[in-house]
């Protein structure tokens, strides 16, 4: 018969009173506001503008590749750093947009997403200690990105302003300048940016470029939304004079082509830098799904201009209608430039902070957004902002905005 003592001390530690001790990096950041946002609304049964994921359907031609490559049998592991046809159309698709020559087979990695896609080239490229810019307000994962990697964020938080095209947010030039010291290692961009839909113009692009070669520093720049713009013009950072070589393109398939459960990024980089992102892509995720690089690829080598387009101006039409509901309830924002959010400042209508005031509009509204300040280091800086995505149907779109009346009206 087991001794009592060894069945309280069992019992005891299965309760929990007793835990290991657990990494300290742990213990800086927060699991992801976006999702836990998205249970909320599951709970009250409201609208989900809070994660940035379509409630439409993904474009027939990639469904259908889909089905054949796992009919075909594509089932097995794909090469670890990408297939060979994805990374041609991924070649293909650079040389189309931007006339940009890169190497399908030194210079591409297939990776689970974008968002696997920054982990591995930080923790490719950044030692601990390594100072890390990154512009705030930011995407929620680049932070923790940099903590895990044992670096040391330095926040750039953009000026915020309003006039009567509502509240933007734009990048001052001095801040990020004073930023930069001998320490800085890297610099995290993204443009078209989530959450504030700013999209860099060349002369801010050509700033950041300057100091990455004024401090011989490595840029990760984001560009999924890139296809996503409504106006200006998506300029890749590593297009510029001299960034090539010290420029980590970051992008995928699931903004453009509407299949964010896919899992399919990518990443250009040069060849020294992508051998070292290869090694720690390999033992994070071993590679993306083998059937849907194949249906990513087929995508990308039959939908023509006419595809991305449409897929701009239908966008546009969204975005016209949800930032007409937003200014018609009370909120302070201006339509974005690119990407698909709105960030609005909810001070008109309620002192609350906003973690409060997006439950409350969750409930009581039955409209889910992203508090604010998820998307700060400097928290205050977001307290009284909310994020609107608007990467959903045209009805859906339209019956929040008839729910959003209900919060101006009180």
């Amino acid at each position: 018969m087991p001794d009592p003592a060894a069945r309280l001390t069992l019992t005891v530690m299965s309760t929990g009173a007793s835990h290991p001790r657990t990494a300290t990096r742990t213990h800086i950041f927060t699991e992801s506001v976006i999702r836990e946002m998205t249970r909320v609304a599951a709970m009250h049964e409201a609208i989900n503008l809070a994660q940035g994921f379509p409630d439409f359907p993904a474009p027939d031609a990639l469904k259908a590749a889909a089905c054949d490559a796992i009919r075909r049998d594509v089932n097995q592991y794909a090469v670890t750093w990408g297939s060979p046809r994805i990374r041609r159309a991924i070649q293909e698709s650079y040389d189309h947009w931007y006339g940009w020559d890169v190497d399908p087979d030194r210079e591409v990695t297939v990776t689970c997403g974008a968002t696997e896609a920054m982990a591995s080239a930080l923790l490719a490229v950044v030692d601990p200690g390594d100072e890390v810019v990154v512009i705030e307000p930011f995407y929620e994962n680049y932070g923790p990105d940099a903590i895990l990697c044992g670096a040391k964020p330095v926040w750039v938080p953009m000026e915020r302003t309003h006039d009567a095209g509502g509240l933007r947010f734009v990048l001052d030039l001095d801040r990020l300048r004073a930023a930069f010291s001998a320490s800085t290692r890297a610099i995290v961009l993204n443009t078209p940016n989530n959450p504030t839909g700013h999209v860099f113009s060349r002369q801010e692009m050509e700033a950041v470029a300057a100091l990455c070669r004024e401090h011989d520093a490595v840029a990760f720049t984001d560009e999924i939304y890139e296809h996503i713009l409504y106006d200006g013009e998506h300029v890749p950072l590593a297009s510029l004079e001299g960034m090539k070589e010290r420029t980590v393109t970051i992008s995928g398939a699931s903004k453009t082509f509407s299949v964010t459960g896919w899992r399919v990024g990518w990443i250009v980089a040069p060849a020294g830098i992508t051998d070292a992102i290869r090694k720690v892509h390999d033992f994070l995720t071993v590679g993306a799904p083998a059937p849907l690089q194949d249906a990513v690829a087929a995508g990308m080598e039959t939908l023509g201009d006419e595809y991305y387009d449409a897929l701009a101006n239908d966008y546009r039409r969204r975005r016209d209608i949800l930032h007409h509901g937003l200014m018609q309830a009370g909120f302070d924002c201006s339509p974005p430039a690119g990407a698909y959010y709105i960030l609005a400042d909810f001070s008109s209508l309620s002192d609350e902070d906003d973690h409060t005031f997006a439950r409350r509009m969750a409930r009581d509204i039955g409209v889910t957004p992203v508090p604010g300040s998820s998307f700060f280091r400097q928290r205050e800086l977001g307290r009284d902002l909310v994020r609107f995505a608007f990467c959903k149907k045209i009805e859906t779109l339209e019956e929040a905005g008839r729910r959003l009346k209900e919060l101006g009206a009180r």
